[in-house]
């Protein structure tokens, strides 16, 4: 002690893991062999053979449900109208993000996803045959909120229609509304069968 000041020591430690000869090694990753993987611990364990406590686990379903709902949406069909009929010809944009989730042995599944489809139609107006091509764009939908689907049309041929005939045309093309919800229904149960 100099003139009569004290040193303080710090109150704050902590553990630095040192490298000495009776420090425990690090642990090898090794791969899983057959062996290991036929031997589950609980035969009803959800998740991977690594996970076997059922903590936490995500896996990213994009690829399959970007795939799956475009083959999903093209099998709609033609739709027949009062004045013609109509086909979903593609799916021209499927974004978004679906996952399978492992959280305490119990599976949960989710995605959001934005369509764009185009369709192509014929419809009979003032007894004349008119070509009508167009996009339907479903802006956004979610896991368990399909009751609330959303879709907005856009007439890329047809845009010469009078306001009466476009008005029939757009009610006419609302008409995807339900066997479009249906499909989605469809990839939502197939999405928790996973």
């Amino acid at each position: 002690m100099d003139n009569g000041v004290e040193e303080k020591q710090s109150s704050y430690t902590y553990w630095v893991r040192q490298a000495t000869e009776d420090a425990a090694p690090l642990p090898v990753p090794r791969k899983l062999s057959a062996d290991d993987t036929s031997m589950k611990s609980q035969p009803n364990a959800l998740g991977s053979v690594w996970n076997r406590a059922g903590t936490w686990e995500e896996k990213n379903l994009n690829t399959w449900a970007s795939n799956r709902i475009k083959e999903l949406l093209t099998t709609v069909g033609s739709l027949e109208f009062s004045c013609g009929n109509a086909e979903i010809s593609e799916v021209t944009k499927c974004t978004g993000d679906a996952f399978l989730v492992t959280v305490r042995n119990k599976k949960r599944v989710g995605y959001t996803f934005e369509l764009t489809l185009k369709f192509k139609g014929e419809w009979l107006i003032r007894e004349e045959k008119k070509v009508i091509k167009g996009h339907i764009d479903i802006p956004e939908f979610s896991f368990g909120e399909l009751d609330d689907l959303q879709m907005e049309i856009r007439l890329a041929e047809g845009k010469d229609l009078v306001q009466q005939d476009k008005t029939q045309t757009f009610q006419d093309l609302r008409q995807f509304l339900q066997p479009i919800r249906e499909k989605l229904l469809q990839f939502e149960q197939e999405l928790k069968d996973r």
